[in-house]
């Protein structure tokens, strides 16, 4: 193996690992802000890579230009779920918030079987076959593409957290709910905003997915539980935290498909997330409590 091939299988798993992250981000978000662990995440984010199948496929859409329109129905789904359900549960044990989550979980993922099937659905963009080469570096447009486009949606994200007024109060409201509210902030209407918003990223970041796999039910809980394992190694409640986390993770897996087999790459998330909780219990970039 040569160290170009080997440079190209990071740079590879970095631009798949940008799109977990992506993904990741949007689950830190809600939890960081509503202190809800959302185990619908991965369901919301198959959600997302078959509405970019079906704009592909009835309006010839490209992936990434559908992708504003998935975030905008996945954001009215997200709003209307904290908003009408997940808010009576917020002051709830958190057991109860696992299973009104989980139950929402199982929902969707019927929901997706009943309506497309367990068959894979993919999309055929005109530069599928493309490849960039910038000095030792051969990598596919479509990769190239979705991390691009992650990277564009996350610096998004973190703008309108730091400089906008409503970001601003959102922050507030996850730093100390109980003084946001003495100030006379709307705590659930930006609790279901912050849903909203969670839900509207997984949703791009899904539909940016399609151009690397194909669309399948059977995903959701896998995406869930990457995103979870990504959020924890990053450090919950970290946003600059989920995005690192899932370039190592995206890198982890790419290296162990390839020097060892395919089927092996979800243990190396595992074997990641067991370094990182036994180094840096609180993740990468997480507060010590």
């Amino acid at each position: 193996m040569t160290l170009a091939l080997l440079l190209n299988i990071v740079a590879s798993g970095l631009l798949t690992g940008l799109v977990y992250g992506l993904a990741a981000l949007g689950l830190s978000v809600i939890f960081g802000v509503v202190r809800v662990v959302n185990f619908a995440h991965g369901e919301m984010m198959v959600a997302g890579m078959y509405g970019a199948v079906l704009l592909f496929g009835a309006l010839g859409l490209d992936p990434i230009l559908s992708a504003p329109l998935v975030a905008a129905v996945l954001f009215v789904f997200g709003w209307a779920l904290q908003r009408g359900l997940v808010n009576k549960f917020v002051e709830r044990p958190e057991h109860m918030q696992f299973i009104l989550l989980l139950g929402i979980a199982t929902i969707v993922l019927n929901l997706l079987l009943m309506v497309f099937g367990p068959d894979s659905r993919g999309v055929m963009v005109p530069y599928v076959f493309d490849v960039f080469e910038i000095g030792p570096f051969h990598q596919d447009a479509t990769r190239t593409y979705a991390g691009l486009g992650a990277i564009a949606v996350a610096a998004v994200l973190f703008a309108f957290f730091r400089f906008s007024r409503t970001g601003k109060a959102i922050r507030a409201c996850a730093d100390n709910p109980l003084g946001a509210r003495v100030v006379g902030l709307n705590i659930d209407g930006l609790y279901a905003l912050t849903f909203g918003i969670g839900a509207a990223v997984v949703g791009i970041a899904g539909a940016l997915l399609t151009l690397v796999v194909e669309a399948r039910p059977q995903l959701a809980p896998e995406y869930t539980l990457l995103s979870f394992i990504i959020v924890i190694v990053g450090g919950l409640g970290s946003l600059p935290g989920a995005l690192l986390g899932g370039v190592l993770i995206g890198v982890s897996e790419a290296l162990a498909g390839f020097l060892l087999m395919p089927s092996l790459k979800a243990l190396f998330s595992y074997v990641v997330l067991i370094v990182v909780l036994l180094l840096r219990p609180q993740g990468l970039l997480g507060r010590r409590s």
